[in-house]
């Protein structure tokens, strides 16, 4: 049962089903038996265009569609076509995976029934409440971002039925790898049901990502064959190790896409009141996907915020990160931070206290809204990505730039650190390709190498690619461990993803969306164990590190900033393009985070003494922070 009534309700006598679809002008409920037969129930129109039916004897397991007739006409935003099966936009589970076939996509009177071709949604009893508890992440620790098949589909000591699955995260093997690398929270990639986009199977591939949404409500039956009790005993094994679950959810648009894509739930049900459209009846395309959700739309709200409860109430869900985030906030004149449903997700009285991250852009008008969300939201900082790589790179003129997202990005927030520092991410380079290419090599993905991001501030050492020479691999696993440092040593919330702790590559692919295949699968056998090392060392040190996980933005008083001989820095010295060392010194703990960007050994003299830090490096100097027994972060 969904939250306000829509959806399947199961009753004593059988179950209600309630949809909206206001411009509709006949409802059917569908209902299949187990030899796929379907019988059909006329749906009656009630108030604001809710159509609702009642089917006796009808229970949980039962797998039914929808279909609605109305006016079809395309390019007034109208798709209405009995043909085609649709997935009730609140339907609590799906009985197997979408499957991209052409046929979904016919104009009306020129296909086929399209029955069985689509999942049918099954009716479901909601599980028992979870009980309220404030969220297991905080701001200022670590998040740790990743794709639930890639993740454990290759892992050797995940038992293999679980491979691949939700279930392989409550593993004790995968806990203890968490626990060992200090996260505060896994980040989940979209887990709700999806579907490839139509210009991929020609080509061979497959949506490896999951951000071509169905369903806001089910899960993807092959990341969750349990449905949603597998992901609600995950998430109770996780947070029983101190680790909450962030759930990545697009709400930006569906995988309908444009004017030729496939009609499975919403488009059929009633375009014109769930997409954005130009005044001549063309879908807005803000995402970059071909439609756009319109999130300012009363029922769409309704839905959108009843999914969040969704997760939260029955599965214990910690908070969510919002993909192309402006697009839930845009207005007829632009984005608002105050926009109705932002608005009505900060007063909510079960999601209030949820956290909430924002990828801070997207393509449409005045999409680049970074340090706009205001409080309590988090943001990707990209900015923080792109000039900590830079400096890395060698690039001049870097050091302001460092120095200002190392301390939290002052320039972007204000009061607090809202920032998530990250360095990679599942969109771009991998953290050891940022090492190893220069350029992108997206081939695989059939674009011709179009795709992807085109500036990436990456470096390779010397060699485009795979390199067996000594002195590159050193090299590169020298910057790789930098990088690292860099992101440990950071204030506010930090962002990892999976597989940049021990050094995984996707040779050179920096969208790698489509590749459910070995570019994309983490190879646990043939991680980096030095690397590892040195990651499970940095996560130990910074929970101990109050001036790193405080997300209070540091006032002058509070740290000084010195040159590699213990003076502050002058003006001179910031304005340097040529500079490349640089200490931060918290004055009340006296740790001092030492930055060697230069090529060479360097002796710091530092308030506490001296203290020798490689070149391309940073150091801590307060050595009662590091671990006993644990190697220094370097």
């Amino acid at each position: 049962m969904s939250a306000g009534g829509f959806g399947p309700v199961i009753d004593a006598g059988g179950t209600r089903f309630a949809v909206w679809a206001p411009e509709a002008t006949q409802l059917w409920l569908c209902l299949f038996d187990q030899d796929d037969r379907e019988t059909r129930l006329s749906m009656a129109r009630g108030e604001e265009g809710v159509w609702q039916v009642h089917a006796p004897g009808v229970g949980a397991g039962a797998r039914y569609g929808l279909r609605a007739d109305g006016p079809y006409d395309p390019d007034s935003g109208l798709w209405f076509d009995p043909d085609k099966l649709l997935l009730d936009p609140h339907a609590p589970a799906i009985d197997r995976a979408f499957v991209h076939d052409p046929m979904l996509a016919a104009p009306r009177g020129q296909g086929e029934d399209t029955a069985p071709l689509m999942p049918k949604g099954v009716v479901a009893a909601p599980l028992p409440a979870v009980a309220s508890a404030a969220p297991r992440f905080q701001p200022g620790g670590l998040i740790y971002e990743l794709q639930v098949r890639s993740f454990s589909l290759l892992h050797p000591d995940v038992p293999e039925a679980l491979r691949g699955t939700i279930a392989a995260l409550a593993h004790p093997v995968v806990i203890d790898h968490l626990q060992k690398l200090g996260v505060g929270a896994v980040e989940l990639m979209p887990i709700n049901a999806w579907i490839d986009e139509r210009h991929l199977p020609p080509l061979g591939l497959r949506n490896a990502w999951g951000y071509n949404p169905v369903s806001y409500f089910a899960l993807d039956p092959r990341l969750a064959p349990g449905g949603l009790a597998e992901l609600r005993d995950t998430v109770a094994a996780l947070h029983d190790a101190g680790i909450g679950v962030i759930l990545d959810m697009v709400y930006n648009h569906d995988g309908e896409s444009d004017r030729l894509g496939p009609t499975l739930s919403l488009r059929g049900l009633n375009a014109r009141a769930y997409f954005r459209h130009e005044a001549d009846g063309r879908l807005i395309n803000d995402t970059g996907t071909g439609n756009s959700v319109d999130c300012n739309q009363p029922m769409v709200r309704r839905m959108i915020l009843e999914s969040l409860r969704h997760f939260v109430v029955q599965a214990g869900i910690d908070g969510f990160r919002f993909d192309l985030a402006p697009a839930l906030g845009r207005l007829p004149d632009g984005f608002d931070r105050d926009a109705p449903l932002l608005t009505e997700m900060r007063a909510d009285p079960v999601l209030g206290d949820r956290i909430l991250i924002a990828e801070p852009w997207d393509i449409g008008p005045g999409g680049y809204q970074l340090g706009r969300f205001g409080p309590p939201w988090l943001e990707w900082n990209d900015r923080y990505r792109d000039d900590m790589r830079r400096f890395w790179r060698g690039d001049a003129g870097t050091i302001g730039a460092f120095a200002t997202r190392l301390a939290g990005s002052s320039d972007i927030f204000e009061g607090t650190t809202r920032s998530v520092n990250f360095l990679a991410a599942h969109d771009g380079f991998t953290l050891a390709d940022c090492t190893a290419y220069a350029d992108k090599h997206n081939l695989a993905n059939g674009e011709d190498n179009r795709d992807g991001h085109g500036e990436n501030f990456s470096w390779n050492n010397g060699v485009e690619g795979a390199s067996d020479d000594p002195t590159v691999i050193a090299a590169r696993r020298r910057d790789i461990k930098a990088l690292l440092s860099t992101l440990f040593c950071s204030r506010g919330t930090i962002m990892l993803t999976a597989g940049d702790e021990f050094g995984r590559s996707q040779m050179g692919n920096n969208n790698a969306y489509a590749q459910d295949n070995g570019i994309s699968w983490i190879e646990w056998d043939a991680r980096d164990r030095e690397i590892e090392a040195h990651a499970f060392a940095l996560g130990q040190w910074r929970r101990r590190c109050a001036e790193l996980t405080d997300v209070a933005l540091l006032g002058e008083g509070d740290v000084v900033w010195l040159d590699e001989g213990g003076q502050p820095l002058s003006v001179a010295q910031w304005e340097d393009p040529a500079r490349r060392r640089l200490v931060l010194h918290f004055r009340a703990s006296g740790l001092s985070l030492c930055i060697n960007g230069a090529e060479g050994d360097f002796l710091f003299d530092l308030p506490d003494g001296p203290l020798m830090v490689p070149g391309r490096s940073m150091m801590p100097q307060r050595r009662s922070v590091i671990p006993e027994g644990a190697t220094a972060p370097d």
